[in-house]
């Protein structure tokens, strides 16, 4: 991710920002008067500044920690993070030292210049954040360089194993695209031989209708003493079948 995407960077900027804006507002407040009626109302514009800048450099530093947690799924290494510690603790205590001495002057009421004056030494001691950024700005787009490339690396290689598996992926469909069509087949097969039974049940079912009522006609029309006579020959036939089959 660049340094263009990275909301670190652009809550960084409007920090930066409210930190000119205030170091501009400290500027104008050193060349007032004591006890002057505009130096009372930078005052309270500084330390009102101050309170605003001390609580969104705070909220930046717990996105750092939360970053810290997992710095790979964030895209950053070891040294950003430290970079960015950097950067909130000088910016701290940038404001800190303004606010410091906001509240001397504020209190001196002209009787301890020599400590706002120490403290005005002391801020001006204390690196600005931005400068800083400047002089890191070739070796961070260095890093951030060398941080696409290895990114476009692992996104090709990605890409190929991607395409490696949709090749495993279409050949496994053909295989089972090729066994479904065998299954349809076979289940075709299948069902044609089923309704070739049907029919052949349908037919036989028909043919034993017709002789039992042919049987059911003759014994009908033989009566009792032709039934009785028709149960004789077919039990001397069964005996004689069987003398036959076990005998001879």
């Amino acid at each position: 991710m660049s340094s263009a995407q990275d909301p670190f960077y652009i809550v960084k900027e409007e920090i930066q920002g409210s930190i000119d804006k205030l170091l501009s507002t400290f500027n104008q407040w050193e060349r007032m008067p004591l006890e002057s009626v505009e130096q009372l109302r930078l005052t309270k514009e500084l330390l009102s500044g101050c309170e605003t800048v001390e609580w969104q450099v705070d909220e930046l530093d717990k996105t750092i920690d939360v970053a810290a947690r997992d710095p790979a799924w964030y895209g950053i290494d070891q040294a950003e993070l430290d970079k960015r510690r950097r950067w909130t603790s000088n910016a701290r205590n940038q404001v800190k030292n303004v606010k410091k001495t906001a509240v001397i002057g504020n209190e001196s009421n002209g009787t301890s210049t020599s400590n706002v004056n120490g403290m005005r030494r002391e801020l001006m001691r204390v690196p600005n954040p931005h400068q800083t950024d400047k002089s890191n700005q070739y070796a961070a787009a260095q890093e951030n360089d060398d941080y696409i490339s290895s990114e476009s690396d692992r996104q090709l290689l990605l890409i190929r194993q991607q395409d490696e598996e949709l090749d495993e992926l279409s050949a496994s469909v053909e295989r089972i695209g090729g066994v479904g069509l065998t299954i349809h087949e076979e289940l075709r097969a299948q069902e044609k031989i089923m309704d070739d039974l049907g029919n052949e049940m349908d037919s036989t079912s028909n043919r034993l209708d017709f002789v039992q009522k042919k049987v059911a006609m003759v014994m009908k029309k033989a009566g009792a003493k032709g039934q009785f006579m028709m149960i004789l020959f077919l039990l001397a036939l069964f005996i004689i079948l069987f003398v036959l089959v076990f005998f001879t």
